[in-house]
């Protein structure tokens, strides 16, 4: 540090008198080198093709962003109150290549590079929050802010998406050993690793609706689904005591409809227009099931982070699920292109209020009875809203672009709402991060 306190010019020594070897003044130098500057920028910009535009400007841009993520991350100078829920998708080729989806166990339908997905732009490009950074994700950083402790993801298949980004963002650092897994193939509903480097446990429960529940969310063959608001579900439910984070991720398959009850019984339903005078919509299930769900794991002894996701929406955009042009999109959204709706809108919301209402039973500060359980929000509805591209598509499974007789293949189910592994569900991850590390 000492090279970069020390002055331009040493004590006692005058700055040089003597004019540069140049024919012109100063000022008409710097005028002439910014105008042949800001020429030759405004040809790059409108004169050349796209990608060379990009490889040109992605170095100058990365170069800003990694030089203000040096400047702004330093503690206490604004990186603490950093909202990540805000910003625009920048291209930064190369960004999210970080592992082998196939090397590191992921379904195989999120395994978009081995299905033969041809487009790879995909990963060209990184979530940039409005006036802070967020930095690529370090599974050192990680599995030390989470030292000796177990990681679980609760809730619906976004759920899993990000925990099987997680798994294989930290396998491609560290060795790791799978602990358990469903033996029902190609389900992956519930699995569990262990990374013995940083003594850390990573497990993912099935639990669409966060609470007990019965019918289609065990057996897909079953119409309905039976929901019981007041007990968690059967499988956290009984290892909650060993959690030390969990995030919590639902409203896909609330918003689809389900026959809801509590202890004493049936008391409405949602999408069941057979079932009479008993309609309760979505969103007042919703909170009861977070609200469930953080109560079990709530702890006046016991020092735990919940972190409750907000809503991922899905690009079908009005297309059935077997459509081959779902989803086809190769760029991000652009800022005032395709918003959410207000639907998705009013579920993120409910995720903010079902936090800010858990942290105000909770108690504060040491006073007896108080709650050690800190309450988070990850927020990545608006960066999943921009993301059409990032999706399976068609490419669930294998794909031969030369099918037999020249016939394309035939499509059953286009997936435009997980996203493929590597993809844009990483960044879930990369905030996930910043949340554990924020509170260290």
């Amino acid at each position: 540090m000492g090279g970069y306190l020390q002055p331009l010019n040493p004590p006692g020594l005058k700055p040089s008198s003597k004019k540069p070897g140049c024919f012109l003044s100063k000022p008409t130098c710097a005028f002439l080198t910014c105008g042949f500057f800001s020429l030759a920028l405004l040809h790059l910009l409108f004169c050349s093709p796209a990608g060379t535009q990009r490889a040109a400007i992605s170095p100058l841009l990365n170069y800003i962003n990694s030089t203000y993520s040096f400047v702004s991350s330093v503690p206490g100078e604004g990186s603490r109150n950093c909202n990540y829920a805000v910003g625009t998708w920048v291209w930064a080729p190369g960004h999210a290549r970080r592992y082998n989806a196939t090397e590191c166990n992921a379904k195989e339908s999120h395994d978009c590079l081995r299905n033969g997905r041809p487009d790879t732009g995909y990963l060209d490009w990184r979530w940039q929050p409005s006036g802070c950074p967020l930095p690529a994700f370090d599974a050192d950083a990680f599995l030390s802010a989470v030292r000796g402790k177990h990681v679980a993801f609760i809730g619906d298949s976004m759920a899993r998406n990000q925990a099987q980004s997680l798994i294989c963002l930290l396998s491609a650092a560290f060795p790791y050993r799978l602990l358990y897994r469903d033996p029902v193939p190609r389900q992956f509903n519930n699995w569990r690793y262990a990374f013995p480097s940083h003594d850390v446990t990573v497990s993912f429960y099935w639990n669409p609706f966060l609470v007990r529940a019965t019918g289609k969310a065990e057996d897909d063959t079953v119409r309905d689904n039976h929901v019981h608001l007041d007990e968690p579900g059967d499988r956290w439910g009984a290892d909650a005591d060993t959690i030390d984070v969990a995030v919590l991720a639902a409203a896909h398959w609330l918003l689809n409809g389900a026959i809801y009850y509590n202890a004493s019984g049936m008391i409405g339903a949602h999408a069941h227009p057979e079932i009479k005078d008993t309609g309760v919509g979505y969103a007042w299930p919703l909170r009861m099931v977070y609200r469930t769900a953080v109560q079990r794991l709530s702890s006046p002894w016991r020092p735990r982070t919940l972190v409750l996701a907000t809503f991922s929406p899905s690009h079908f955009e009005g297309k059935p699920i077997n459509d081959p042009t779902a989803c086809t999109k190769t760029e991000p959204y652009k800022e005032g292109e395709n918003e959410m709706e207000w639907m998705y809108r009013e579920v993120r919301d409910i995720v903010y209020d079902e936090a800010a209402a858990a942290r105000a039973r909770s108690g504060a500060g040491d006073a007896a009875g108080a709650s050690k359980t800190r309450i988070e929000v990850l927020d990545v509805s608006k960066l999943a809203s921009k993301r059409p591209d990032g999706h399976p598509s068609i490419y669930m499974t294998r794909r031969d672009p030369a099918a037999a007789n020249g016939e394309p293949e035939k499509v059953y189910y286009s997936d435009c709402l997980h996203f493929c592994l590597p993809g844009p569900v990483d960044t879930f991850n990369e905030i996930l991060l910043q949340i554990l590390r924020k509170g260290r």
